[in-house]
């Protein structure tokens, strides 16, 4: 009984990791707030628990703690020391616990999964299922890649499964496969990663099989390779780009190097299938290009248009605001480049406010708009919230501080430092005459790990891990320690030192699986329960979106009742409870007064637990400014809720452009007045900051009559408005604030 009662769980444990690595790749939902990242993580939560209940079960069973030990525990174990601390001393604890809403990933919890999730696969799992889980992770590639490229032609699977119609008409514009696809991951560049690290192990198996002659084996690998490159160029994504270059160069680089002696004798045998698709490479780059411009002058249409392109006269280019002139992308926008620098100098400036444990886990969204450079406002991008650094490693420096930078640092550090060792103890072996189990496609495959491991740490420069990565970030090390043959080894802990001989299944025991499966069904319930009240979030949100506030009443409540400590719910709840007590005023006054008192309560309620959010004090400021229309004794609690928010976003534009509307709507137009002259000179491009300054002026200059008591805020307030019209000569707002003053 008790073999098989641990057949049957190692099998469990077994299935768990094929769906890390063959489903949650492809794992998307319709539903719910983020279609993606979100129920990936969500999944990843659940395959965990249910391998944490099978490996404790395991325990039970045999009476024993077995955990095997590796070289990098004790980075690892300082590494979620630092996350826990970070977290304890958070801007925003819960935040930090769960992750950054919608996407989790990142946050304390999925720290210890995924850390769990290595301590679970070295303890669990033999050198052939490693292998097994290899092939599960390129066909899970080559199933996402094949589900994203027709989208780059204009025929979208998902569009298909969610719509019924085989386009791309199920996206807005802000994401068009057309132009950068993304599959099953949600966004190119998360793509684009995840492909780039199955590149080099793809292409090692290949070989392998080639020369087991294994060829229909060996042609699916190499067709892989060449879809992954293929979908990383239509991903646009340069830091793909640059990830996939250095894996490659690591891969070939080293393959030559260690086969150099076989190649003087076998001669371009050896290296033909590698040289061939290394040569594919470069003919599909030709003609596809990348996404660096610099690269693309030498590509197929780069040439083509050099010698079709003639000199033309340019006429002089007009006037433009500072956004117009600043770096463009091709697909209109500011250079990504440039506003990642901003994010980067933000996020140093974070650090150097709390440069040891820094501000929190996953706060970087609160976090960098205390520190916000005022050039990020003249970006495209201005007005948009990064919750992350676009930079793996000022994410941590700037979130987990010195601390928690150094201790991941030294994972990656040591994982080098081991495979370094690993291999000058066994490359030697390749060339003796004496028969050995390490042989170069064993090599060849620890190889193509390290070459994914640099690829990983390359695109996480340039951006920042989502779920996938993560997954292989912690487990490549898990991989190559297996084929290294460095695992299993006998350095196992076990407590205690000597187990039960008993083969009956204990009173004691059956109580143990008992109680610890109780906790993974009730563990698993509130993983259900929170993803169910995130369907309810979605429908609501959306409902709101669309203008439809009544409808999406009851489903944001819904979604509240489900997870009541959830503050995102909440948030949208009182957005909702004021937009509906403005509505029903006048048709239902004891309605409305009630949906206004708990639009009230709850957002005071969560300024209140989360004082350091500032997107609550930004829908603080909403809510009573809604509510301000009904009793203006809410414009006074509205304008000290954006004196709040300006506190914590100083550099903010758009925060600063409504601190002075309130300022000029509560009658201190001086006030209004310096805040908007601030406002403009942190973006010299906001229309509607001059517009607003120029009413500010008029009502100056003119006082409570109709007659000019001020000429010089007259002025002021004309010339304003002639400075909209020298951008847009066709600003309706501006030539009638102009003619009602009697003014050309």
């Amino acid at each position: 009984i008790l073999f098989a009662m641990q057949t049957f769980l190692n099998r469990i444990i077994s299935f768990c990791f094929y769906t890390l690595f063959l489903v949650v790749p492809l794992t998307f939902f319709s539903d719910t707030s983020e279609l993606f990242e979100f129920n990936k993580m969500w999944l990843v939560f659940i395959l965990s628990l249910i391998i944490f209940v099978s490996w404790t079960g395991k325990m039970i069973i045999t009476r024993q703690i077995k955990i095997q030990r590796t070289p990098l525990e004790i980075p690892l174990a300082l590494f979620l020391a630092s996350q826990i601390i970070s977290s304890i001393f958070s801007l925003d604890p819960h935040v930090s616990f769960w992750g950054y809403y919608s996407r989790f990933n990142g946050g304390l919890l999925s720290t210890i999964t995924y850390l769990f999730l290595y301590a679970a696969f070295v303890s669990n799992i033999s050198l052939k299922q490693v292998w097994k889980y290899l092939s599960a992770s390129v066909v899970a590639g080559v199933l996402v890649g094949l589900w994203g490229l027709p989208s780059h032609f204009g025929y979208d699977p998902t569009c298909l499964l969610f719509r019924g119609t085989f386009d791309v008409s199920c996206w807005t514009n802000a994401f068009q496969p057309k132009v950068r696809i993304f599959s099953t991951l949600g966004q190119p560049d998360w793509l684009s990663a995840y492909l780039v690290l199955l590149t080099p192990i793809a292409l090692a198996l290949g070989i392998n099989a080639w020369g087991k002659k294994k060829l229909p084996q060996s042609f699916f690998y190499f067709g892989a390779t060449i879809l992954f490159y293929v979908d990383n160029l239509y991903t646009r994504a340069r830091s793909g780009f640059i990830g996939m270059m250095a894996a490659l160069v690591v891969f070939v680089g080293w393959y030559l190097f260690i086969t150099r002696r076989q190649l003087l004798t076998h001669g371009i045998k050896k290296i033909l299938p590698l040289g061939s698709i290394i040569a594919l490479c470069f003919v599909i780059t030709f003609f596809l290009g990348t996404s660096i411009a610099q690269l693309d002058k030498f590509s197929f249409d780069g040439i083509k248009s050099m010698l079709t392109t003639h000199p033309v006269a340019v006429a002089p280019a007009a006037k433009t605001t500072a956004t117009a002139s600043a770096a463009q992308t091709e697909f209109g926008g500011t250079d990504s480049g440039r506003i990642r620098l901003y994010v980067w100098q933000g996020a140093l400036s974070i650090w150097k406010a709390y440069p040891l444990f820094g501000s929190g886990v996953e706060t970087f969204a609160y976090a960098y708009y205390m520190f916000r450079p005022a050039g990020h406002n003249m970006t495209s991008e201005w007005d948009y919230l990064y919750n992350k650094a676009h930079n793996e490693y000022l994410n941590y420096l700037a979130t987990t501080g010195l601390f928690g930078l150094a201790t991941y640092l030294s994972i990656i550090g040591l994982f080098f430092f081991t495979t370094t060792r690993l291999w000058k103890k066994h490359i030697p072996q390749l060339f003796s005459e004496k028969k050995s189990s390490y042989t170069l496609e064993t090599h060849l495959v620890s190889l193509s790990l390290v070459a994914s491991y640099v690829s990983i740490l390359v695109t996480n420069f340039f951006g920042f891990s989502v779920v996938n990565v993560n997954l292989y970030f912690f487990l490549i090390p898990a991989f190559l320690f297996f084929i290294e043959g460095l695992l299993p080894n006998q350095n196992v802990f076990v407590f205690p030192k000597q187990s039960s001989e008993s083969s009956e299944v204990s009173g004691f025991q059956w109580l143990g699986l008992t109680v610890v499966s109780i906790i993974g069904i009730y563990f698993l319930l509130v993983l259900t329960q929170y993803w169910t009240a995130d369907r309810a979030y979605a429908l609501g949100l959306n409902l709101d979106h669309a203008g439809q506030y009544q409808q999406a009443y009851q489903p944001l409540h819904d979604a509240v009742q489900q997870r009541t400590d959830e503050p995102t719910f909440q948030d949208e709840l009182a957005i909702n409870d004021a937009i509906l007590a403005g509505a029903l005023i006048s048709q239902d006054s004891s309605t409305a007064s009630k949906l206004a008192q708990e639009a009230v309560t709850t957002n005071t309620t969560l300024v209140t637990q989360h004082p350091n959010n500032v997107t609550f004090w930004k829908s603080r400021v909403r809510i009573m400014y809604i509510l301000a229309q009904l009793n203006s004794r809410y414009m006074q609690d509205a304008l000290i809720a954006i004196q709040k928010a300006h506190q914590l976003a100083p550099t903010d534009a758009k925060v600063d452009y409504n601190l002075g509307l309130l300022y000029g709507q509560t009658g201190q137009l001086d006030s209004a007045i310096a805040t908007l002259k601030e406002t403009i000179q942190l973006k010299s491009d906001y229309r509607d900051a001059y517009y607003a300054l120029g009413i500010f002026y008029r009502n100056k200059a003119v006082g409570k009559g109709k007659t000019v008591t001020d000429p010089q805020a007259e002025q002021q307030a004309v010339a304003l408005m002639h400075h909209i019209l020298s951008l847009d000569p066709t600003d309706k707002q501006a030539q009638t604030a102009l003619e009602s003053w009697g003014e050309q």
